[in-house]
């Protein structure tokens, strides 16, 4: 099944981290994200809420998360949802299938132009 197509993705780059993609909910198929508990904060994007992402027999837990009011330098992350890749079996930015960021904690999409290091495997939190 695919949970979401889009040419209307925005790239965000943060220090030591692969590109993370915000993608349009509207593009999202019906009834595949489902409002989950939970947020955290961003010194930067502001307070995150996650989605569950519910597919054909399966609901992936904290799969996607979003900034509803987002802060003042990311108001193009309003109305828009990014995807953990390493919780969906497959996440492709164009014909490339990505790479999760180890980790699972920033959620980045990496493939072949992108190099690290990246922060998010054991030992790199600190950097």
């Amino acid at each position: 099944m695919t949970l979401v197509s889009t040419n209307g993705a925005v790239r965000v780059l943060e220090t030591s981290h692969p590109p993370t993609y915000y993608l349009p909910i509207a593009d999202f198929a019906e009834g595949v994200l489902v409002p989950a508990r939970g947020n955290s904060f961003c010194e930067f994007k502001g307070m995150a809420s996650y989605f569950d992402l519910m597919t054909p027999g399966n609901l992936i837990s904290g799969g996607a998360w979003t900034y509803e009011n987002p802060s003042k330098g990311f108001a193009s992350l309003a109305g828009k949802v990014a995807l953990y890749a390493s919780r969906v079996d497959e996440c492709r930015v164009g014909d490339e299938v990505v790479i999760p960021q180890e980790g699972d904690f920033y959620g980045g999409w990496i493939t072949s132009n992108i190099t690290g290091p990246f922060k998010g495997a054991p030992g790199t939190m600190g950097w």
